[in-house]
């Protein structure tokens, strides 16, 4: 089997790409930038016989197209590839937007072409700000598409358009995984988890997250990478969204 993972550089596309090397599968990671310093999550992996780095970008037509050339092949593809931090993203809220919406476009384009099983990872934020807990699938959010936070919510939920009118149309196998909160290994230093642990160990008396919620859902990034698996090998879940989380939520005051 093949597995193309596009945000292989990412916390989940470095673990993703551990299991299914695991599971003897051919991966092809694809990353915007390749340097020393974007590679380290997967340095461990980079001579491994089964791995391929490639430089690509989602949102650029002809970069996907090249990569097709070469993997015309492929069985699996996972567009993990879109900055999750809010410090991250909104610092270019447009090429976050483009990321998610041409890189949808684009991904789904090569999945037509090669027949591959697709897989979009999106995101709790695509229900905003929530007025039912815990969300379930089937609710459809409380959102706000002009706000600082609209590039990464709204190009999460257009992709997810994208991926299930590809379905209606074209018959493709999609599926979409909605994460929560996912902590582990390789974790950006800005992430939740270690920013608390930053506050705490410099002897902080209550912890400050800003605008952050007070409450999380919060899953372990083996948890999160193996549901992609499940997820993506299931012939029940075509044509429907699935969330992947704890069921509980944790607050973050206690």
């Amino acid at each position: 089997m093949k597995a193309i993972v596009f945000g292989v550089t990412g916390q989940d596309g470095s673990h993703l790409s551990d299991l299914l090397l695991e599971k003897g599968y051919h991966v092809i990671g694809v990353c915007r930038r390749v340097s020393t310093d974007n590679t380290v999550r997967i340095k461990h992996v980079l001579d491994n016989p089964g791995f391929r780095l490639v430089q690509g970008d989602i949102t650029d037509a002809h970069s996907v197209i090249n990569i097709l050339k070469e993997h015309a092949d492929v069985d699996e593809i996972y567009n993990l590839a879109c900055p999750a931090s809010p410090v991250h993203y909104q610092h270019d809220p447009v090429q976050t937007t483009k990321t998610s919406v041409h890189g949808a476009i684009n991904m789904l384009g090569l999945a037509k072409r090669t027949g591959a099983r697709i897989l979009q990872a999106s995101t709790s934020e695509v229900y905003g700000d929530p007025t039912v807990h815990p969300q379930t699938e089937d609710y459809w959010g409380n959102v706000n598409p002009i706000g600082i936070r609209s590039c990464y919510d709204e190009g999460k939920r257009c992709a997810e358009t994208l991926f299930f009118d590809y379905h209606r149309q074209h018959g493709l196998e999609i599926k979409v995984a909605r994460i929560f909160n996912t902590y582990g290994p390789r974790q950006s230093a800005r992430a939740i988890i270690p920013t608390i642990i930053t506050q705490i160990l410099s002897g902080e008396k209550e912890i400050y997250l800003g605008s952050l919620k007070p409450t999380r859902d919060l899953t372990y990034v083996l948890d999160t990478c193996n549901g992609f698996l499940e997820i993506m090998k299931s012939d029940k879940l075509f044509g429907s969204a699935t969330n992947i989380g704890m069921n509980k939520e944790i607050s973050i005051g206690e």
